[in-house]
């Protein structure tokens, strides 16, 4: 049977709680209760007591059935599918490939998940951008390094439960199966991929590092082959096409190929930090939560003149990083480890973004908002004196139109640059975010902060170009056998609803070859 349960924080760490409160509930004697099996966990913190609010399924003298771990067998067909990418859609779809028996070559412009640490490093510290290894490129993806949320609205779009079910099976926490914001932290997330590697490589499929696509072989109408690094040519009977939303020449490949690809809609602003006290005060009511409470999150959004405007990639506990994948750009993004315990709270506020933004730069179409998105990161760096110190302002100051004299500690390790947020930002950006923020700071009272303090620009919410493909087929109207996936192609948004993309489009691929 399934019931709902209530636990004090500091009762959850001790299984038999959960016996006991269930033994209670259905006034059962404690020893007719063989197992207790949570099924979902949130944070209820809507009264003066957080309490935790726990679905869970009761035995009573009977033991659950476990359930099977997902197969992957070594595949034997020799039909070879190219998968441009490892984020989530590319390994996914790789994972999904065996299962039905394809074999999967993984082409990847960046390093290993290990290696590719190097040069985040270098990032952080030097702030040299390398465009084929960091925050953005390399194994496992932007995901990898920027937190590993697992949380998505896009449940009708598969089997969520399976996805995380097959991150369990290579490392990931099992708490993940039960969370309501499920979450595995960016410090556990590179033995998760190379968890993932392992199980791909032992089944027979292949993965390249440091082979960026330069070119797509394309022979009467169908793909047949890409190029790697301008000189190696790599066959293939179907391209699953996973390579983020950051993959600019990409973009710029197609395109010169005639392969069609067109602007959409997508967002960008700043990311908000503020101390990790202030937020956990806000929603827990308590200055200091203990030992028992995760560290405090929120989500927020509101609609203003047709436009929305909302929180991205909230990350408590956690830091801002720099995501940029050119030289001479800046972007900003969020992240926390495992146990989010920096004394920060993140997240992305940022508005909507359409044609009617991008309309200066229609004689670049399609690239009319991708030309947008990059000016901003580019002023950003010449803000900055040409580093990776990105442009920041006390919130307060930003709303009253007034350069900070200084700025409050802030998780950022490339360090924080003072400059006119209000004037750097599009007219439209900055407007929306103030508004905004008179209606969040309402339904988060003390939101609106002095201590409070935003980094620009938080640009790579989502692509801003979409890789046409029939909805029936998955497969590009131009090109045969060209499957384009994920976040990078515009169709999905975060790690879980990628990786439902790359299923997709491996069974897609399975039908085409007829397997």
């Amino acid at each position: 049977m399934v019931i709902e349960l209530t636990l004090l924080p500091e009762l959850l760490p001790d299984k038999e709680n959960l016996y006991i409160a269930a033994s209670r509930q259905l006034k059962l004697n404690r020893k007719e209760i063989k197992a207790v099996v949570p099924t979902r966990r949130s944070i209820d913190a809507r009264s003066r007591q957080p309490v935790f609010k726990i679905r869970a399924e009761v035995y009573v003298n009977e033991l659950p059935i476990e359930e099977p771990p997902v197969v992957f067998n070594p595949v034997k067909s020799n039909k070879k599918v190219l998968i441009v990418g490892s984020g989530p859609g590319g390994l996914f779809a790789a994972l999904r490939l065996i299962e039905l028996g394809l074999k999967p070559v993984i082409i990847e412009r960046g390093k290993d998940v290990r290696t590719r640490r190097r040069d985040i490093r270098t990032l952080q510290q030097l702030h040299i951008v390398n465009p084929d290894s960091n925050y953005c490129f390399g194994e496992g993806g932007a995901g990898t390094y920027s937190d590993g949320k697992l949380y998505t609205r896009a449940t009708k779009r598969g089997d969520v439960k399976k996805i995380l079910r097959i991150l369990v099976q290579h490392n990931a926490h099992p708490d993940i199966l039960i969370d309501a914001h499920p979450h595995i932290g960016s410090n556990k997330l590179p033995k998760v991929v190379e968890a993932i590697r392992k199980t791909i490589i032992d089944c027979g499929g292949e993965i390249h590092f440091n082979s960026r696509v330069t070119d797509f072989s394309v022979n009467n109408g169908k793909i047949v082959a890409v190029i790697v690094n301008n000189a190696d040519e790599i066959p293939g009977d179907a391209l699953i096409l996973a390579a983020g939303h950051s993959a600019r020449d990409i973009f710029y490949l197609l395109h010169k190929k005639n392969i069609r690809i067109e602007p959409k809609p997508f967002a960008m602003g700043v990311r908000i930090e503020h101390p990790q006290k202030m937020i956990d005060n806000i929603q827990y009511h308590t200055e200091n939560r203990g030992h028992y409470l995760p560290a405090a999150s929120y989500s927020l959004t509101c609609e203003i003149d047709k436009r929305g405007i909302y929180s991205f990639c909230m990350c408590p506990g956690g830091m801002i990083v720099p995501a940029a994948t050119e030289p001479g750009e800046i972007v900003v993004n969020g992240m926390s480890l495992s146990k989010r315990n920096s004394p920060f709270a993140n997240a992305g506020l940022v508005v909507t973004v359409d044609e009617r933004d991008w309309d200066k730069y229609q004689s670049f179409y399609p690239f009319s908002g991708l030309i947008l998105q990059q000016k901003l990161e580019q002023t950003a760096f010449q803000i900055a004196n040409q580093t990776q110190s990105a442009p920041a302002q006390r919130l307060t100051d930003f709303v009253k139109n007034k350069v900070s004299e200084s700025l409050p500690s802030a998780s950022y390790i490339p360090g924080l640059t003072p400059a006119p947020l209000h004037e750097f930002l599009p007219k439209f950006v900055s407007s929306y975010i103030k508004k905004a923020l008179i209606i969040f700071d309402k339904k988060l009272k003390g939101y609106y902060s002095a201590e409070a303090v935003i980094t620009a620009p938080e640009s790579r919410t989502s692509s801003p170009i979409r890789i046409l493909r029939d909805k029936n087929t998955l497969m590009h109207p131009d090109v045969e056998g060209l499957f384009p996936c994920g976040e990078g192609a515009g169709y999905a948004g975060g790690i879980v609803s990628a990786a439902f993309d790359g299923v997709k489009c491996a069974d897609a691929c399975a039908k085409y070859l007829r397997v």
